[in-house]
């Protein structure tokens, strides 16, 4: 069943839009709750991974360019889920423990390779509480995607 308003979109589109942009919303606030800095610093660091330590000093421009880096990767991250349940249903009808998987994925490919290959080009070092908490954070993410994904299945309408 399709969300009103929504009607005019695929399901694939949809769930990508509304997984990738959720998620990656929350992500900035998990971040920021995690850090204990505010959301604006969280996009200063999220644009420094193109622009490296510079985007720390910048101002509202810094902080549009880390949103907009930030929900690009997560619709792409979205997108490729929502593809991949296309292509194995079941981690539609699983979507729980597909998300829960998929957290772990996305916990693994942000910290040990789109961060070290990003301008700050640096290698995680996290305290057992620091790593529990990023990685709850990315299982949220992961199951916030695999909810939109099963929500709307083209066969769910």
């Amino acid at each position: 069943m399709r969300a009103p308003g929504w009607n005019a979109l695929t399901p694939e589109l949809t769930a990508t839009l509304l997984g990738g942009l959720i998620a990656g919303a929350i992500d900035i606030g998990a971040a920021a709750l995690i850090n204990g800095v505010s959301a604006f610093r969280i996009l200063h660091f999220v644009a420094g991974g193109l622009l490296g330590k510079a985007a720390l000093e910048g101002g509202t421009a810094i902080e549009v360019l880390g949103l907009a880096l930030q929900w690009a990767m997560s619709l792409l991250i979205a997108a490729f889920y929502v593809g991949a349940c296309r292509w194995q249903p079941l981690l539609s009808r699983r979507w729980i423990v597909g998300g829960v998987a998929y957290g772990v994925v996305i916990f693994v490919a942000m910290n040990y390779a789109v961060v070290p290959a990003s301008a700050w080009a640096r290698w995680p070092h996290f305290s057992a509480e620091r790593f529990a908490e990023n990685l709850g954070a990315m299982l949220l993410f992961g199951l916030i995607v695999a909810f939109f994904a099963q929500r709307f299945q083209p066969d769910a309408e």
